[in-house]
């Protein structure tokens, strides 16, 4: 029977060299595309989400990127990282780049399964890993060096908080959080719990995990240890809430800005109009584009439909003011 292995604190040993990017999921919310291009290669404007992941881990100080895939994708998977080689991408934090490799799941069954599958592969003295969902884009990037500077202060293992509207937590692992209490920063919370895709009602907060993992050594030995949860999938949030109910320190840093879901059509259209409006080469004219749009959006309206009898017209000014007052609710400060 393995070994129980539990930290009660402790300081770690800051960027783990491997970062785990699981792309073996079916895609199906994304049907027809996925049928021919897996989700994890479709561009977020002009680059691939995988590739989106693999340099955000890099300039976090990952020194490789194994891409779990399944066995219908490797095939594609692996000629888009070929092709990333072959450009020099991602680049490390110094001068060179970082070897990307893929590793089969052959079943999809689950985000904790695959990354078992990735075990054997890691050296006895790697202490940890990076995880990062390529489906879960994060505006502004930046999230994984602040959690590696929260696992070199206080070890254990470190997630990327965002804060959704009661509308989204059903879709996420929920965190319940507070405050450590112990000299980190109201931005680094104590996880009391994680709850795998809630009701609402249910949840603990609307703090969830956004797709961003450090995590300690000792998920794995979780990992072997944690029963078939929701949806028939091992879940890493249920090995995650193993660690915790043992005493293993687990802290969220909370993100302040986007998280978009690259698995849905309206979570990757929003992604590519928040990266374009990060863009130089785009923000102007896309800017521009949004408000002339806006505005012509009433004009469009009424010319397609017809206003009920006795249900007054929005008037062109104040369509626009509405429309542009519900994008900015998609913002969680």
């Amino acid at each position: 029977m393995p070994q129980r292995v539990t930290h009660p604190g402790g300081t770690g040993s800051g960027a783990p060299r491997t970062a785990i990017v699981p792309a073996g999921g079916l895609g199906t919310r994304f049907l027809p595309a996925t049928k021919t291009v897996p989700k994890e290669l479709l561009p977020v404007l002009t680059t691939p989400a995988i590739e989106l992941v693999a340099t955000e881990a890099a300039q976090a100080g990952a020194r490789r990127l194994l891409v779990v895939t399944s066995p219908s994708k490797d095939t594609l998977v692996a000629k888009a990282i070929a092709d990333m080689a072959r450009r020099g991408v991602p680049k490390t934090t110094g001068t060179g780049t970082v070897p990307l490799a893929t590793v089969v799941q052959p079943q999809p069954v689950g985000l904790g399964d695959a990354l078992k599958c990735v075990e054997p592969l890691l050296s006895p003295d790697e202490d940890g890993v990076f995880v990062l969902l390529p489906d879960a884009v994060l505006t502004p990037p930046g999230a994984l060096v602040a959690m590696t500077t929260v696992r070199e202060k206080f070890g254990g293992s470190v997630l990327c908080a965002v804060e959704v509207p009661p509308s989204r937590v059903s879709a996420y692992g929920v965190l319940d959080l507070e405050a450590a209490h112990d000299g980190s920063t109201r931005e680094a919370l104590r996880a009391k719990g994680i709850v795998e895709k809630p009701e609402a009602s249910d949840a603990p907060s609307r703090f969830v995990a956004a797709g961003r993992y450090l995590l300690d050594r000792s998920v794995f030995d979780a990992l072997r240890r944690t029963k078939i949860g929701s949806g028939g999938e091992l879940q890493l949030t249920d090995a995650i809430a193993l660690l915790i109910d043992e005493g293993h320190p687990v802290r969220a840093v909370v993100h302040h800005g986007y998280l978009h879901d690259l698995g849905n059509p309206l979570g990757y259209l929003e992604a590519s109009v928040d990266v374009a409006l990060d863009s130089h080469g785009y923000v102007s004219g896309l800017r521009q584009w949004l408000i002339d749009r806006l505005g012509d959006a009433p004009r469009i309206t009424r010319s397609r439909t017809r206003t009920p009898a006795g249900q007054a017209r929005r008037s062109k000014q104040d369509r626009p003011q509405r429309m542009v007052q519900a994008s900015k609710s998609r913002r969680w400060q």
